[in-house]
């Protein structure tokens, strides 16, 4: 099962992307197998050092006890000490972020993320984004 973060591809251009682990509760797992997932103005960003995703919203799961999970807290991802010095060099240049792609379950059934490097396009680039794809379309139409 994978949950992805369609608008993404949308809004930005993206450089390198990276696979990294979530630290996450139970009814947040069970939450994220159900694909009550929203990705809606998600990022990601330093804090001492540890990068966090942001303003990602995970229902409750309808069926947790006492220990339920807040939807849209601050969960750490985990990456390598070597990959999160490369990302927090590149995010202290101007334009770059880094935005969560997608959700997905490894085979050992570990939730992962997979983030992605990426910088804003301008209006005119979202255009062209749209005529390949339209065009993209158009082809795969007229070649059934």
């Amino acid at each position: 099962m994978e949950l992805r973060n369609r608008s993404a591809f949308h809004e930005y251009f993206f450089e390198t992307t990276y696979i990294a682990g979530m630290v996450l509760v139970g009814t947040e797992v069970k939450a994220i197998r159900n694909g009550k997932v929203s990705f809606n103005d998600a990022y990601c960003h330093f804090h001492k050092g540890e990068l966090y995703v942001k303003n990602l919203h995970i229902s409750e799961y309808a069926f947790g006890t006492t220990q339920r999970h807040e939807p849209s807290q601050e969960r750490k991802l985990l990456l390598h000490k070597k990959e999160l010095r490369k990302l927090e060099a590149k995010m202290k240049e101007k334009g770059y972020t880094i935005i969560p792609l997608k959700i997905f379950f490894n085979e050992k059934n570990l939730a992962k993320m997979e983030i992605g490097l990426g910088k804003g396009k301008k209006v005119h680039d979202k255009r062209e984004t749209i005529k390949k794809r339209d065009v993209e379309k158009d082809m795969k139409r007229y070649l059934k």
